[in-house]
């Protein structure tokens, strides 16, 4: 079978930057839009919801919808993955499931935001909870057969390190277009209101996503590049046979501890800068896109230090790293800054230091769990006669859906220790010694992967591989 050339492997990663984009849209606006802060009424925010904890004094309307609709999603990701594992389609397994969801995705995203009374109503409950649902089953159409693509078109060690780059890259550019209202809404406030400054915003993003979405399902032909016998097990015989893998057991319990550390970090940036830095929270974008460029500048060494210390220690180092990054910004409410006036060092310092030692890491983590989970996926799939490159990507897309669930009630939980939490209100009162807290618990999270980590066998998994390639 062929190749992916660069150009094609670049062509794949488009893809990710579709769906990260509605994936980001979703993660940046879902909550702010549906639970505007005070401020955000008083700039013209409509309350389509009841607001404040009303579901037993600690869960909002809004986050119950989302728990249930997750519930959802955690058994749709096996179920889309065994239909593309058995799928006979004669275009192959994963590009048709990924051309029928990309107009469905796009379109639910814009209309999640479309609530059809513009006041608190039952109605906008039903409304959203419908949408939420089909966004995440057309999200997890796409997403799971995308990435079991990984595997089949990376057919080297520097194929699958190239994809999985380049799809980091993309999945980076993505988030940060998802974040572009933050501009641009402000820019047309003024002329059409609030909740259409921002579904204008989506409305554009939306075809920019369906278009990226769709390029890789008609510039690539799966049959020219895979050649893999459609799996013959049923969704349940299927999972139960991808976690009897114990290789992969130990890389789901690691990876769920980094999405919990990470989510942790990435939830909180605002309130670090906020209430920990007492800075404006405007620098927030500018931490994020500061990272996030100085990550994307050590992309192209990774492939170069995974050939020469292995994957296995390349993540240890970058969970290592990320702990370290965690540990300054528990340290803010310990050493306190200049602006609460309890130290000389300004709250600035502390927000680029842990961007520069954040960088790295998440370059490492953005690039290698992908490669490792496609190296599981066809050493099982040598050992076993069986094709389960999608059951493997579920499993782990559910890891990280459940480690960012978790992360959020752990956060929520944590950041208003010492205050004192006004339940009728969607504003988060997050302290000082909250924001502490969470600092330390995700550097925990962090350690705790490492950890898991350590008991892979790399060695194993790559003898397998190097057997076959050399047979």
């Amino acid at each position: 079978m062929k190749r992916l050339s660069k150009k094609q492997m670049r062509i794949f990663a488009v893809g990710q930057l579709g769906w990260s984009t509605l994936s980001g849209i979703i993660s940046a606006w879902f909550v702010t839009f549906y639970l505007p802060t005070q401020v955000d009424i008083q700039s013209g925010a409509i309350q389509y919801i009841v607001p404040g904890l009303v579901i037993g004094g600690f869960l909002t309307v809004l986050g119950l919808i989302t728990a249930l609709s997750r519930i959802f999603d955690a058994v749709t990701d096996p179920w889309i993955a065994s239909l593309s594992d058995r799928s006979k389609n004669p275009r192959g397994r994963r590009i048709p499931f990924m051309q029928y969801a990309a107009i469905p995705l796009s379109v639910v995203t814009v209309l999640l935001f479309c609530a059809p009374v513009n006041e608190i109503s039952s109605w906008n409950i039903v409304w959203i909870s419908v949408f939420i649902v089909l966004f995440y089953l057309f999200m997890t159409m796409y997403c799971t057969p995308y990435n079991a693509l990984i595997s089949e078109f990376g057919k080297t060690q520097d194929d699958r390190m190239y994809i999985s780059t380049a799809i980091s890259l993309t999945f980076f550019a993505g988030t940060m277009l998802a974040y572009t209202p933050f501009v641009f809404a402000g820019m047309l406030r003024g002329s059409v209101g609030f909740a259409w400054s921002y579904r204008i915003c989506f409305i554009v993003l939306a075809v920019i996503s369906c278009i990226c979405m769709l390029i890789p399902t008609f510039c690539l032909n799966e049959k020219e590049f895979v050649d893999t016998k459609p799996s013959n097990v049923n969704m349940l015989k299927s999972l139960g046979a991808t976690f009897k893998n114990k290789d992969f057991r130990t890389f789901v319990g690691s990876d769920i501890m980094y999405w919990v550390g990470l989510t942790l970090f990435q939830t909180g940036l605002p309130f670090f800068v906020k209430v920990s830095m007492n800075i404006s929270e405007a620098y927030t974008m500018y931490f994020l896109g500061g990272m996030t460029v100085l990550s994307a500048c050590f992309y192209p060494f990774v492939s170069k230090l995974v050939r020469k210390f292995g994957k296995k220690k390349l993540v240890i180092a970058g969970f290592l790293g990320l702990a370290l990054a965690y540990v300054i910004a528990a340290l803010i409410g310990i050493l306190g800054t200049a602006e609460h006036g309890n130290s000389s060092i300004p709250g600035m310092i502390f927000g680029v230091l842990i961007c520069i030692i954040a960088a790295f890491p998440m370059a490492l983590l953005g690039i290698i769990p992908q490669s490792i989970v496609a190296d599981v996926a066809e050493a099982d799939g040598i050992e076993t006669g069986e094709n389960r490159e999608g059951m493997f990507f579920a499993a782990r897309t559910f890891a990280m859906k459940f480690g960012q669930s978790l992360a959020m009630l752990v956060f929520t939980s944590l950041a208003i220790i010492g205050t004192t939490q006004n339940t009728n209100s969607n504003d988060i009162t997050a302290s000082v010694t909250g924001m502490t807290i969470v600092g330390w618990v995700a550097v925990a999270f962090c350690v705790l992967g490492a950890i898991f980590l350590s008991f892979y066998n790399e060695k194993k998994i790559m003898a397998t591989i190097d057997k076959t390639k050399k047979s």
